[in-house]
């Protein structure tokens, strides 16, 4: 019988000064690989040779790659909340200024090919990734370590520039993953779809034109973490659109999806009565938007932005495009996320078309001013040319602006907007970590992930290390709340929504409510098989 179950988050807790370490369980998996389907593209290319390096990589897609495959000294737990050591025994500051922090590594930790691993090989990948500063902008995640020490061969210390009580969520992210030294350069990236490390899978990538078309995932022998692995393998297969993403679930050829299906499609399969396909909702923390060039002359005048965010109306883009799937953002921080508030809301309230002319007439702006709104065809899923053709004709409808849109292949898309050809575009975000930091510092700080031209001293001086300096999230509140309100104001990026996420499954497949977490992660060792019915 076909299902929909709803998967409520957990209430996100503050950050302890102390972690304590948790138990290790591996469970025994059973049988032929569980498939699962992904629209995910995965593509080597001239400018980006290197797509799953963890000194590299920085989109969902590759990430939930990594997150397999190598590991980290902390984790995210299944039901949210605070990291936990996984790699590491115990992790925590060991001084009341959030400046030092300590892991000692597990003892008997094994890369999947058998070698040990020690505190210096740690040490050695987070300054590798560190000293490459390879374009994503991933590196920025590690900004505020200073030195990197090791004692012994199980324990590393971490020397911060600031205070960071964000640092253990960044100890979870795979650009803190362990690598090798045998297999990875400390001055170059390691091209094409190898990985080797120490995650609780190994990975065999199939590859055409450069483009990874599959991947077995298959437990690690010598895998030791906090993960319980409930299967043998799992293969993940890319498809180009949902569609036939769709089609190879009803055929049984793959046993779940997930990212991304399109809106029309998650509704049909809910409201199905019969079959044996589950639904899955979980409350998600991604996160769309508008990025500005803040540089270009189309978009340059602070004016021109403000009088988009005054009239975008995005109750009537969400409730057209998304349904009930969705819900419009008036903040890049989530409304669950502590932190929040509702700043663009706050400052133009409802949409109106008198107020937005007002802002263009006073700045002295002619109109119809001329854009184009740049979006990927392949990344965020189907329903993206809809939306930016809803956002095209509100615009438009307005007499105030003349629109365009453009629609390019992701890996297009990427490196023409990180070198500043868009002057408008639409991005997605899908956390690192599920703190209000990191729907901020990632796209307003020095080295942000967008290559954006916009520079506020307050906020990158002031704002953002004050916030981290509070282990309590609550008492950052005050910090992030003026940078929301700065954004609102200047807006070099205008957020128009955050969405719920969905996995389809066969009903054999089990562990399906934990197969993502709210940041998205893929948690593939959750999957098993179960009886159908």
């Amino acid at each position: 019988m076909n299902r929909k179950t709803l998967v409520l988050p957990a209430v996100i807790g503050l950050l302890a000064p102390v972690l304590a370490a948790c138990g290790t369980d591996s469970g025994s998996g059973s049988g032929d690989a569980i498939v699962v389907g992904t629209t995910d593209r995965f593509t080597a290319t001239k400018s980006a040779p290197a797509p799953v390096d963890p000194a590299y990589a920085y989109d969902v897609g590759t990430w939930n790659v990594l997150r397999q495959t190598v590991q980290t000294l902390m984790i995210q737990p299944k039901g949210d909340g605070e990291p936990v050591p996984e790699a590491a025994q115990s992790c925590g500051f060991s001084d009341s200024g959030n400046e030092r922090y300590v892991c000692t590594l597990r003892e008997g930790l094994k890369f999947a090919n058998g070698d040990a691993i020690t505190a210096q090989d740690v040490k050695y990948s987070i300054d590798r990734a560190r000293a490459i500063k390879a374009d994503s902008g991933v590196f920025a995640l590690l900004s505020t370590v200073d030195t990197v020490e090791t004692k012994g061969d199980r324990e590393v210390i971490f020397h911060l520039k600031t205070a960071d009580a964000t640092f253990p969520y960044k100890l979870s992210t795979p650009v803190a993953g362990i690598v090798n030294p045998d297999d990875y350069a400390k001055d170059k990236l390691r091209d094409g779809f190898e990985i080797d490390g120490s995650g609780p899978y190994t990975m065999k990538a199939d590859v055409k034109n450069d483009e990874m078309v599959d991947a077995v995932f298959t437990k690690n022998p010598h895998y030791e973490g906090t993960l319980k692995v409930n299967n043998d393998k799992v293969e993940l297969r890319s498809f180009t659109d949902a569609d036939d993403m769709g089609e190879a679930l009803q055929k049984n050829d793959i046993q779940l999806m997930t990212r991304t299906m399109s809106p029309a499609q998650i509704q049909k399969l809910s409201d199905d009565s019969g079959g044996d396909i589950d639904v899955v909702e979980m409350a998600g923390l991604e996160i769309r938007y508008l990025g500005f060039n803040t540089d270009a002359p189309s978009v340059k005048s602070r004016a021109v932005r403000q009088a988009m965010a005054q009239l975008i109306d995005r109750n009537q883009l969400v409730s057209k495009v998304y349904g009930t799937q969705a819900e419009p953002l008036y903040s890049l921080v989530p409304a669950s996320i502590t932190g929040h508030s509702n700043a663009f809301f706050n400052k133009y309230g409802d949409p109106s078309v008198t107020k937005a002319k007002e802002l263009l007439t006073q700045a002295g702006v002619s109109t119809p001013v001329k854009l184009t709104l740049h979006y990927t065809t392949d990344h965020y899923g189907p329903a993206t040319k809809e939306e930016f053709e809803d956002l095209k004709k509100q615009l438009d409808d307005s007499g105030l602006f003349q629109v365009g849109i453009e629609g390019t292949p992701w890996t297009t898309f990427r490196e023409a907007e990180q070198k500043g050809k868009y002057d408008v575009y639409g991005m997605g975000w899908f956390p690192d970590f599920p703190d209000a930091d990191n729907y901020l510092a990632p796209f307003l700080d020095k080295d942000n992930t967008l290559g954006s031209p916009y520079n506020n001293g307050e906020i990158r001086n002031t704002l953002i290390p004050d916030s981290r300096r509070e282990a309590d999230r609550i008492a950052a509140a005050g910090s992030l709340n003026e940078i929301q309100d700065i954004v609102a104001r200047d807006v070099p990026i205008l957020p128009l929504w955050q969405g719920n996420q969905y996995v389809a499954a066969r009903d054999s497949i089990t562990g399906t409510a934990y197969a993502l977490n709210s940041s998205s992660t893929l948690q593939l060792w959750e999957l098993g098989r179960g009886a159908s019915g």
